[in-house]
This record gives structure tokens, C-alpha cells and sequence, in this order.
């Protein structure tokens, strides 16, 4: 077969098209798909849907980019929970927020946010969370093209379904959800927007502390699930070993880890600066910008973290954190987890040990965490 030149190639995925040589030289890059023209000038207003938990949300900005950057001419709508939207705030590949508060009254929610999205006429919905709820909004909501992955109930709402891939980072698990249209390889580098005065502020929180020049460590305790969260009197020895080494310190969560923090600070017996219930998602991140490394337990601000390039310690317990792709990804990160027969028991994690014992995290102790923290900054 000769060259095919600007010639369409078939592919069975609908909307997709190859042009250029068909034969690939050594040394040279691989055919690329590229979306049908047609399809393309159709699909002018996208909506990505996301109402899970924070770090979730996190995890869909390499998709919002990608979406904005494929569908150059489109304008790119997110649907979250009022909890999350905030972490989206600045993004400039997002032209607007919608939110569902499905955590209060969650009928009246739903018949709101499906007006909102009738509204607005999309011609293409991507679904990162394989839920039912959010498939019945996309396709009540007069969405033609539905994208999504071909797993569960929800995937019979779709009209493009995408395998969901097992073993890979979750971020680019939602970013394979674009492979309908293109064979590109997008950035899984994920992204927060914190501004000016975010950014001000995180840095004079910095300038308060009391040690200059020594490396920053912000350790966050806690989790929405209680099987997740590594425990108190851990996270007070932690903190002990921390301070005794000469490092300046910052505690962190949300509103209602407020408590939770102080006891944690007090039963240490450190000076450490306690920022929890102070900050939203964006100021966190932008004081975890400012620190040298996160210890956190697998919760919100390892995501966090991550989207800054903030290197972080992540503790894992009841989750196989690499097994469901929610891992921190860059080079310096590490996860500290035991081998233990009853784990993973549960993909969330819940709010009692299903054996009563919780050794995945209780016998993970402090020390491990202290020589591995002394190893990070001696190198």
C-alpha cells in the first residue's frame, strides 16, 4: 500500500479519523488520530461532571485541560458539589462552575441541576465517575454525546463508553476517556489556581515561622473516613520527632478537623503553626506550595500536594492506594503502607476496622516516617 497523504483512514469509534502517511519510518512518530472536522465543529459546548470528593475533583484537571486544549474552540463547563467547587476557582480552561448539592436535599438538587444543564444545550457530556445519578442527569439533560466508562449500571446511559483501565494512575485513567477522539498523550500533571492574595498570605505564614531557612513540613491528620486517618497519638510522636530534628511545622485540615488538629498539636507538646479550619482547598494549596514536603494520610491533601509539586509522604491503610490509582505520582513522593492479609478491606475506607483491630495503621509506626523524612533532607 502506498502513502496515503490527507486521506481519511476508517476507524470503528465514531467521529474518529487518521490523515497523514500511513507507513511509520523508523525513527519517526506514529500515526495520530485526529477528530472528524465535522464532529469537531459540532461539539461546541462540552460539560465534565464530577461530584465525588475533593481529591477526585483534583484529579479531573488534567481532563479539563486536555478537553479545552482538543476542543480548542468549545467552552468547557465542570458540574461538582458546592464542597469541591471552590478548588476549581481560577482554572482558565473552565468557563463556568455549576454545582449539585446532592447532600442535602438531594430530589430538589437534582431537578434544579438538570434545568441548569438544559439550559445551556450541551452536545457533549464526559462522566470521569462512573455514577447513576450522574448519567441520568447527562441524558435527562439532553446531552447527545455521552462519554464515560463501560463499567456498571450507569454506562447504559452512555452513547461513547471507554474501558475503564486498571493499574494506572487515576488521572490518567480519565484522561484515556479522550482516546474516542484522539491517540494524543496528554499531561497527567494535575492543577490548582490559587491567587494573589492566596499566594501573599501562604507566604507570610511562611515568614511567621519561627525557624529561618530550615525546611517546611505541613502534616495534615486527617480524613473524611475514619479507618483512613493514621492515629492521634502517631501523628503527636511524629510531630515530637519533627520538631526535635529542627524542622518548622504546619498543621493542616478542613473546618471539621479543627479539633482533631489541636489535640493532635497539644498531646505533642510542639510549637507548630495551626492553619486547620483557616484555609479553604486553594489556601491550603497554596501554603503546601510554600513547604518542602506533606505527611498526610490518603486524603485530600496528598492531591494537593501533587498539583503544586510539593513532594509528599502519603500513609496508607485500608485503601490500596496504587491498586485504585489514587498514588501521589511524582518522582520524591512516597507511600507508607503494611502487608497485611485483611487489606485492602474496602475502597473508601469506612468508620470502624471491619476485624476491630485497625493494625494497618496502628503498626505502622512513627518511626519509620522519622527515617525516611531524615533520609529525604540528608541526601
Amino acid at each position: 500500500m502506498g502513502k496515503a497523504g490527507t486521506e481519511r483512514l476508517e476507524d470503528k469509534r465514531p467521529g474518529i479519523s487518521v490523515s497523514g502517511d500511513d507507513e511509520v519510518r523508523s525513527g519517526e512518530e506514529p500515526l495520530v488520530r485526529h477528530i472528524d472536522p465535522d464532529v469537531e465543529s459540532e461539539i461546541r459546548r462540552i460539560l465534565i461532571v464530577q461530584t465525588a470528593f475533593l481529591g477526585d475533583v483534583v484529579l479531573i484537571t488534567p481532563l479539563i485541560r486536555a478537553t479545552k486544549e482538543l476542543f480548542s474552540k468549545a467552552i468547557v463547563d465542570v458540574l461538582v458539589i458546592p464542597e469541591t467547587a471552590p478548588v476549581l476557582a481560577n482554572n482558565p480552561h473552565i468557563r463556568c462552575i455549576l454545582t449539585f448539592d446532592k447532600r442535602r436535599n438531594k430530589a430538589f438538587a437534582f431537578v434544579n441541576t438538570l434545568r441548569e444543564i438544559r439550559k445551556n444545550h450541551y452536545d457533549l457530556a464526559i462522566a470521569p465517575h462512573s455514577s447513576l445519578t450522574t448519567a441520568y442527569l447527562m441524558r435527562l439533560g439532553g446531552i447527545p454525546r455521552r462519554l464515560g466508562f463501560d463499567r456498571w449500571r450507569a454506562s447504559r446511559h452512555l452513547t461513547l463508553r471507554v474501558p475503564h483501565l486498571e493499574g494506572v494512575h487515576k488521572a490518567r485513567r480519565v484522561l484515556h476517556l479522550l482516546s474516542v477522539f484522539t491517540d494524543r498523550q496528554f499531561d497527567m500533571q494535575t492543577e490548582v489556581f490559587p491567587d494573589d492574595s492566596m499566594v501573599r498570605r501562604a507566604a507570610g505564614i511562611k515568614a511567621e515561622l519561627p525557624r529561618p531557612g530550615r525546611p517546611v513540613i505541613a502534616v495534615f491528620p486527617g480524613s473524611i473516613w475514619f479507618t483512613k486517618r493514621w492515629p492521634e497519638e502517631h501523628f503527636a510522636e511524629l510531630l515530637r520527632g519533627l520538631d526535635a530534628a529542627g524542622f518548622n511545622l504546619i498543621v493542616g485540615g478542613s473546618p471539621s478537623e479543627r479539633g482533631l488538629c489541636e489535640k493532635v498539636i497539644e498531646a505533642s507538646g510542639v510549637s507548630a503553626r495551626d492553619i486547620a479550619g483557616d484555609t479553604g482547598p486553594l489556601e491550603s494549596a497554596a501554603v503546601i506550595e510554600q513547604c518542602d514536603l506533606v505527611i498526610c494520610n490518603d486524603s485530600a491533601p496528598l492531591h494537593l500536594a501533587n498539583a503544586v509539586k510539593t513532594d509528599v509522604f502519603a500513609i496508607g491503610g485500608p485503601t490500596d492506594m496504587r491498586k485504585m490509582g489514587y498514588f501521589p505520582f511524582r518522582d520524591n513522593d512516597v507511600v507508607f503502607e503494611l502487608d497485611l492479609e485483611c487489606r485492602p478491606c474496602g475502597s473508601h475506607g469506612g468508620r470502624r476496622c471491619p476485624k476491630g483491630h485497625h493494625r494497618c495503621m496502628r503498626d505502622l509506626k512513627p518511626g519509620v516516617i522519622l527515617a525516611k523524612v531524615h533520609e529525604r533532607f540528608t541526601e
